[in-house]
């Protein structure tokens, strides 16, 4: 003999208010872009992908990182693929800053919030040597990973260190603005 089980079935029934805008109901000033830097690295990209070759850092790309701009591995550096030209430099010079700075021993004597913040650091120079329009981008960078004004001068160093390290490598060593690039 089967039993038979009967099953009840609820329904839910109704409204409920909901408020809707329109884009032409709001006002006020855009909101700001996040995190995006601008300008033309011009032949800066090719140096900064041959300079991480020379210290034996391979660069390609990948999809798979998404949502990350780039990876650090340790010998190799992962960009998302079709960024614009600045946005590739910027990310690329944050990357050799982790390969320069965090893949020794120091890698483990310091914590994700200096690690990011000097690496950011380390781009934001950068990047401002090639006269690349960084924004708010390295601040907002910073700050999502708790880094402060502490973190940024007690990593001073280590940032002048392979900001140098990475601008001669440009051929940009005689600037602090980039304003007498020789290309």
């Amino acid at each position: 003999m089967h039993a038979t089980r009967e099953i009840e079935a609820t329904r839910i029934v109704g409204f409920r208010g909901a408020y809707v805008f329109d884009v032409s109901q709001t006002d006020g000033a855009p909101l700001p872009s996040l995190g995006t830097v601008s300008g033309n690295p011009g032949i800066h990209l090719t140096r900064l992908i041959e300079y991480a070759s020379s210290e034996g850092i391979s660069v390609g790309h990948s999809s798979d990182i998404a949502p990350a701009r780039g990876v650090s591995l340790g010998g190799k550096i992962l960009l998302l693929p079709d960024m614009a030209p600045a946005e590739e430099f910027a990310t690329l010079a944050h990357e050799v800053g982790h390969e320069l700075l965090h893949r020794g021993e120091r890698r483990t004597t310091t914590t994700k919030t200096i690690r990011e913040t000097e690496a950011e650091a380390v781009a934001y120079v950068v990047c401002s040597a090639v006269e690349l329009q960084t924004s708010s981008a390295s601040q907002d960078y910073i700050t999502l990973y708790n880094g402060d004004a502490a973190v940024l001068l007690e990593s001073l160093a280590f940032i002048q260190v392979a900001a140098t390290k990475i601008i001669r490598a440009l051929r940009l060593e005689g600037t602090v603005d980039g304003a007498s690039d020789q290309t």
